[in-house]
């Protein structure tokens, strides 16, 4: 077994190119929120520099490590990777409230000349807002999320490795949508939670849920590919189906439990219910 798991770290080719974006995205980030911390501090903590490095790190760690060469042979690892990308860098990246540190963070004629047109356009910008309602969010992202692992989608993309780019583009971008309206970072309006948000996370975790219980109880395995590559856990095709479906059920669901207790606790803080009953006994 040792021999079969050396081959697979054997097998990683690091990407060069990924590394650099994270490490030039990063100190953008740094150079911007340097800026505005001066001027924001109560708004730009260092936890949330923390917080946004802490999700390039794991981007860099789901694709661009070891991690992407065993994904490529695991289904249950390709189920960690995924996780990763969809409910841990998101969330991550949104709680450092990006979109000013690295608008700052820009060298000058870059933010002038090419950015700010786009910034300026608001058929864009109506276009960015309409994305993020939560209907549509909903949708983009699941929709998204089912259609990847549709078994001829899912092992085309091993298969090819540009669709395989294209597919983790797809998982990053669609679940940064997802998450936007429920972290909403600054400077997007701070309205309060509404039920609907709850409704929002609940419904995603059904479709998660659903996929999970698919995989987890189907009889055969879904996804040909693993039949012909050598596992290095030496566990079988159906047998590793099984684990990842569980890891998907298991942990994807407390990515969308747990903030839903934490927004329901919120809706139902102590002084609502004091002002509640006061109005009730009035």
């Amino acid at each position: 077994m040792a021999a079969d798991i050396q081959s697979t770290f054997d097998a990683w080719e690091p990407s060069w190119f990924l590394s650099t974006m994270v490490v030039l995205t990063s100190i953008v980030y740094f150079r911007g929120w340097l800026a505005i911390r001066r001027t924001r501090p109560a708004q730009f903590p260092t936890w949330r520099l923390w917080s946004f490095l802490l999700a390039m790190a794991t981007l860099w760690f789901a694709i661009g490590s070891p991690m992407d060469a065993f994904a490529d042979a695991m289904l249950s690892a390709h189920m960690i990777e995924h996780l990763l990308l969809m409910s841990v860098v998101p969330p991550l990246a949104l709680l450092g409230n990006p979109t000013v540190p690295l608008l700052r963070g820009l060298p000058r004629p870059v933010l002038r000349y090419m950015l700010g047109p786009l910034l300026r356009n608001r058929p864009l910008r109506s276009f960015t807002h309409w994305l993020t309602r939560l209907r549509v969010a909903w949708l983009v992202m699941n929709l998204i999320f089912l259609a990847w692992h549709v078994p001829g989608a899912y092992d085309y993309a091993l298969e090819h490795e540009n669709w395989h780019i294209f597919e983790h583009m797809c998982f990053l971008s669609a679940s940064l949508i997802f998450w936007w309206p429920i972290i909403r970072p600054w400077p997007s309006s701070s309205r309060f939670y509404s039920w609907g948000v709850i409704l929002y996370l609940l419904s995603a975790d059904v479709v998660n849920t659903g996929l999970s219980a698919f995989l987890a109880f189907c009889t055969r395995p879904m996804y040909p590919y693993y039949l012909t590559e050598p596992n290095p856990f030496h566990l079988t095709p159906l047998a590793d189906q099984v684990l990842g479906a569980v890891i998907m059920w298991v942990m994807g669901s407390l990515f969308f439990l747990v903030p839903a207790m934490y927004i329901t606790l919120k809706l139902i803080k102590p002084e609502r219910i004091r002002s509640h009953y006061s109005e009730y006994s009035a």
